[in-house]
């Protein structure tokens, strides 16, 4: 074969040449390509000339056909320069858009198997059978993801029915969606060498399935943060203790936040946002904001103090501010009470917290306390077999508290003698009272009965005399 560029262009035209030999040319004009971009330096790496000889001899030595060396350095540039045209030329008909694992001879099974419109570029850069592959890649994930979680909860599921404890099945079951996607990413994470996609997309779809792991794990405590709490609830220490009881629901909230707050910075940063000047930019503008949410900070601390302190909890019947009614719900900013109308109030928590507040609940022991009003026409026998009868009813009384009951008579009314009836009764709650009081009243009427007197109503009697000269009454009948 002959060595002259004439005869390897005749062979091999310019449009049946491969990659490879592309390839193979770009490598061999590569140590020419710096010459020709510097012509100082190619002067300067060329052998010095030698000694120019006399003008004489110069001259004979060009009739007899002898090169001189200047003759020879002029032959020797105009073919460096020629060899450099043609380096450069060859490397610029190489493609700049092909993939070093192109140039190199490699190429994934799709793109050798593929067709070749699905191997041209598209939008973005990607080729075309990367933009197919993309949606076909995240159903996938998906759909081998839910197969993947269904499977994992299945065995660990088996395993938590050998346990004699429920927080591992609850726990289970609320972490299920999250075991669901945390599976989806897994998927794809292994799908993402497949689609060979060049090193800006591949980083940020890299930078997306870390950040997504992020997400699940993040995901997973705060729904475990309700399954700790709801076992931490039913612990003797909590059941004994009211406070502690009273406490979790406002530890629940802020263990809640805390998770969404550490989650979203961790997704953020993984994404490439400069969290650390967010946060700086938050600490700037917190003043500002703070001096605008003055009331809520302020309720957000009464929040904390009635946690703390305990005064009332959820279901109790309480009065605050001349407002009746049961405890409904104690939240960041407010708390609802019920009242017996059945409306609904609600109380900010700074407020509430400097508020005069009476909680029922707290009572050990109800009081019972009522005026008997007996009949001026009831003699003093009668009295004094009222008292000890009615004496006698409350201490054998089963629900009788402690304390001693009273039974007096107090004085004299304007219509009836007064007859003071006070008593401590332990019951279980207002309910229960309510029933015991008034099955005493029904006794003590029965009592009052069967002394042969009678309570005594409201009366007045008015009597009429006649003025000076009026004419007597006369009799009626």
């Amino acid at each position: 074969m002959d060595g002259t560029p004439g005869a390897g262009a005749l062979r091999y035209p310019p449009r049946a040449m491969t990659l490879r030999t592309l390839a193979l040319a770009a490598l061999l004009a590569a140590p020419l390509a710096p010459l020709a971009a510097d012509p100082a330096a190619s002067a300067a790496s060329a052998p010095s000339p030698r000694p120019s000889p006399p003008a004489g001899e110069r001259e004979g030595r060009a009739v007899a056909g002898d090169p001189t060396p200047a003759a020879t350095a002029t032959a020797t540039s105009t073919s460096t320069s020629t060899s450099t045209a043609t380096a450069t030329a060859t490397a610029t008909a190489i493609p700049t858009a092909i993939p070093a694992a192109v140039l190199a001879g490699e190429r994934t099974f799709l793109e050798r198997h593929l067709p070749a419109p699905l191997l041209e570029r598209g939008p973005r850069g990607l080729h075309w059978w990367q933009w197919l592959a993309l949606p076909l890649a995240i159903l996938a994930a998906l759909g081998l993801g839910w197969l993947l979680g269904w499977l994992s909860r299945r065995v660990l599921g088996h395993l938590a029915e050998h346990t004699a404890t429920t927080w591992d099945d609850l726990l289970l079951e609320r972490l299920s969606s999250p075991i669901t996607f945390f599976w989806a990413l897994v998927v794809a994470s292994a799908l993402r060498p497949a689609l060979a996609l060049d090193g800006g997309f591949d980083e940020t779809l890299g930078r997306a399935i870390k950040a997504g792991f992020f997400l699940a794990v993040f995901w997973g405590a705060f729904r475990a943060i309700d399954v700790a709490f709801g076992v931490l609830g039913e612990t003797p220490a909590a059941r004994r203790d009211a406070g502690l009881r009273g406490l979790i629901p406002l530890l629940r909230k802020a263990a809640k936040v805390a998770a969404l707050a550490l989650g979203l910075i961790a997704v953020l940063t993984e994404l490439g946002f400069q969290v650390t000047s967010l946060l700086a930019g938050l600490g700037i503008g917190g003043l500002a904001v703070a001096l605008a949410a003055q009331k809520t900070v302020e309720n957000l601390i009464g929040s904390v103090a009635i946690g703390v302190d305990q005064p009332f909890r959820v279901g109790d019947f309480v009065a605050v501010d001349g407002v009746q009614g049961t405890v409904e719900q104690v939240g960041m900013r407010s708390t609802r009470l019920r009242t017996l109308d059945r409306t609904l109030v609600t109380l900010p928590n700074g407020k509430l917290a400097d508020m005069r507040i009476e909680s029922f609940a707290a009572r050990d022991r109800f009081r019972l306390a009522v005026t008997l009003g007996l009949s001026y026409s009831t003699s003093a026998a009668q009295m004094r077999r009222i008292i000890d009868e009615v004496r006698t009813l409350l201490v054998d009384h089963p629900a009788n508290g402690p304390d001693a009951p009273v039974v007096r008579f107090t004085g004299f009314g304007d219509s009836a003698l007064n007859l003071e009836v006070m008593a401590w009764l332990v019951a279980a709650d207002f309910n229960a009272f309510g029933l015991l009081r008034g099955e005493i009243y029904l006794r003590l009427m029965e009592i009052v009965e069967q002394a042969g007197t009678e309570i005594a109503f409201p009366t007045r009697t008015v009597h009429l005399v006649p003025g000076p000269g009026a004419p007597p009454a006369k009799a009626q009948g």
